[in-house]
């Protein structure tokens, strides 16, 4: 419409053939450099969110660097123990703990060492059903072919927690494994395994009445998944073949690693 009416506009007025021709108006090229200079502007602005993103990232970067840091020292972190590994300046440091502690993914104990916050737990309870609804299909396979509870046990609080169990559908009896239930990471075959999984062995382990009294399982541990410790195993009211259920078991930590990456 703006364009129609610009163009009746014209039409109004009939041109006078007499009238002497005018060099084209000024205005025509303030608006052309108007144009070029408004374009140089975009360029800056752009350039300028460019340079902020990259800033942002390289904080979060650092503040992400920070939280493994801490998690893998077992007796915390001092600030200048932090700079020095991250390679920064302690002021920086300080503003990466304050935003970390707002969100309580960190904390400073009674010493004033970093430690990490109860927020990272908050975090992990949420991601828990993500990682389970990841390892169901693998589980369900399992306990099908092993004809025996197949479970995916994870660390938390330094145990063994059942995150999610799968019950074979055609055994006539089998072990009623309740998920959430916690056990110690040095009895039972899939703490074992875990452990085994931190010194970077995968082979499967078993277990005979470590946990349960007549119970027995097979585990190996899930490795390759950041940030995760974890393990896949059966149990049974039998003995079980670990020549046989063991590579099943193994295939199962492998499924469940490519689901999770």
């Amino acid at each position: 419409m703006d364009a129609t009416a610009r163009s009746g506009g014209s039409g109004d007025t009939p041109a006078d053939p007499t009238a002497p021709t005018d060099p084209a108006p000024g205005p025509v090229f303030g608006r052309a450099s108007g144009s070029a200079d408004a374009a140089d502007a975009g360029v800056g602005r752009a350039d300028a969110v460019a340079g902020r993103g990259g800033e942002t990232s390289q904080t979060l970067d650092r503040g992400l660097r920070l939280l493994h840091l801490v998690a893998d020292a077992s007796g915390g972190l001092t600030v200048t123990e932090a700079a020095n590994r991250l390679g920064i300046g302690r002021a920086a440091v300080y503003r990466l703990v304050s935003a970390l502690t707002g969100h309580g993914m960190l904390r400073r104990d009674g010493d004033g060492r970093l430690r990490l916050g109860a927020g990272l737990l908050h975090l992990a309870r949420r991601a828990q059903p993500l990682l389970a609804e990841g390892a169901l299909p693998a589980l369900r396979r399992l306990a099908e072919q092993a004809g025996a509870t197949a479970h995916l046990t994870v660390v938390e609080g330094g145990e063994g927690v059942a995150l999610a169990v799968v019950e074979p559908s055609w055994t006539s009896f089998h072990v009623a494994y309740r998920a959430g239930a916690r056990h110690p990471l040095d009895r039972g075959a899939a703490g074992r395994a875990i452990l085994a999984g931190r010194a970077g062995m995968a082979e499967p382990l078993s277990s005979s009445g470590e946990l349960q009294a007549g119970a027995y399982g097979v585990a190996a541990p899930v490795l390759g998944v950041p940030g995760l410790e974890a393990s896949v195993g059966v149990v049974a009211l039998a003995p079980l073949d670990v020549d046989t259920i063991g590579p099943q078991v193994l295939a199962a930590a492998r499924a469940i690693t490519t689901a999770l990456s």
